[in-house]
């Protein structure tokens, strides 16, 4: 019994089942099944299934008249690309922009429309490279970020939009973006004039942070890397992977379906991190950024005395570390967030609205060997004041030790009302061990 025979719902249903190029195929046969498989329906169907499309837009966000042109125009765009590795790739940026919509729409809208193959092309032609599949792809959706035209918000040491984000501590600011091919070319060549070993790698830079503290990312288009300098960077070509190099796989020719490298496995993770809360927003002075600082177990510690919460984290910094200084060999930052809980501060069941920090003592190990004991009055120089209801009172602070991982843990002194006016003894605040640890995925 052919197709033909059966009826029309009997036919959608199994075209539904179908992959879309068998439904394209089916369309071949006949005027009745060509109606058939014409069916919006059926179409909605494929591009939510494979590209999460609610309505029918073409790859540059342009609306079609239906979802069977979408899809076409989908396939026709992506065509010499593994469909596989496009879904993938789309899955990817949708994350990231779901987030960026709902809390940071402003840094949304310095992402660049996708690149042309022919801009792609003549990056690859300046710089002498072939660019890895995914990330080619990834430049296909999005040509990385205008930050330099769009009417920004700005940090006063430069952009605070950068979508990979950043941190800061005592004069350090750093906030990274991704760069747009026009960019990359142009500070691929710059970089090339100073590191002489870059004229024989395969490198391109692909982000950077916009601010006076440099920071800079290396595609090694070779063996699908992702490079981030060190201290060391300009003088010595040093530089730290960003990825777990038994995660990369790049496969041979444009039909490879299981290719991944460490820029698409970088940008996957940070889409996670975003979506998790694992690292989130933050608000300093009406200007706002992605903070890297950790903000979730078991990188971020909390602990809570007297109500008293204290949450700790820390993160390398890899662009003042130094791979070749036996003692102070990586920096971590350190992001403390101190507040009062609404019960207020509780000493033998009495309870105070305030409480005040007047010492802190900090135990820095690394590895299990104690580097640093710390004793010293205030933080930052501040005496901060914590009363229920207030915002974290929020500082960083910078620690070198000489092997990839450690920690840190110690306590606050804190006396109930104010240091002028003591309305009890002195007591302990806690802070719990917190890792200082050469990370898997380094951003």
């Amino acid at each position: 019994m052919g197709l033909e025979s059966l009826g029309d719902l009997a036919i959608h249903v199994i075209l539904k089942k179908l992959p879309p190029k068998d439904a394209g195929r089916v369309s071949c046969v006949s005027k009745r099944l060509r109606s058939s498989a014409s069916d919006d329906l059926i179409w909605i169907n494929f591009c939510r299934n494979d590209l999460s499309l609610c309505h029918p837009l073409d790859p540059l966000g342009n609306p079609l008249p239906s979802f069977k042109e979408a899809y076409q125009s989908w396939r026709q765009a992506f065509g010499k690309y593994p469909w596989s590795l496009v879904k993938r790739v789309k899955r990817c940026w949708d994350g990231i922009e779901a987030w960026l919509n709902d809390n940071f729409p402003e840094a949304k809208a310095t992402l660049c429309k996708g690149a042309t193959e022919e801009e792609i092309l003549e990056l690859e032609s300046a710089l002498k490279v072939k660019l890895p599949l995914p990330t080619r792809i990834l430049y296909r959706f999005h040509n990385g970020q205008e930050v330099e035209k769009a009417n920004l918000v700005t940090h006063t040491f430069g952009s605070s939009l950068g979508i990979i984000g950043g941190y800061s501590f005592y004069s350090h600011y750093v906030n990274v973006y991704l760069l747009p091919i026009r960019q990359v070319i142009r500070d691929t060549l710059q970089v090339t004039r100073k590191l002489g070993f870059f004229r024989r790698s395969k490198y391109v830079l692909v982000a950077a942070s916009t601010t006076y503290s440099e920071k800079l990312f290396f595609l090694n288009c070779t063996n699908g890397q992702l490079y981030v300098g060190t201290r060391n960077l300009l003088t010595e070509g040093e530089m730290i992977p960003c990825v777990p190099h038994e995660l990369i796989k790049l496969g041979h020719g444009l039909n490879s379906e299981e290719q991944q490298d460490a820029m698409l496995l970088w940008l996957e993770e940070h889409g996670r991190r975003l979506q998790n809360g694992f690292v989130k927003l933050h608000e300093e002075e009406n200007v706002r950024a992605i903070n890297l600082f950790p903000e979730e177990p078991p990188l971020c510690s909390t602990a809570i005395t007297n109500g008293v919460k204290v949450r700790a984290s820390a993160l390398l910094i890899p662009e003042l570390s130094d791979l070749q200084d036996d003692v102070e060999k990586f920096l971590f930052a350190y992001s403390i967030r101190m507040s009062l809980e609404p019960q207020g501060c509780i000493i033998n069941g009495v309870s105070f609205d305030s409480c005040q920090l007047h010492w802190r003592h900090w135990i820095i190990r690394a590895d299990d060997m104690v580097v640093s004991d710390v004793n010293g009055e205030a933080v930052i120089g501040k005496f901060p004041l914590l009363c229920p209801g207030d915002k974290e009172f929020v500082y960083q602070s910078c620690t070198h030790i000489p092997t990839s991982s450690g920690s840190v843990e110690g306590s606050f002194t804190f006396v109930p009302g104010r240091l002028a006016e003591p309305k009890g003894d002195p007591f302990l605040v806690t802070v719990a061990s917190f890792p200082l640890k050469l990370p898997g995925y380094v951003f």
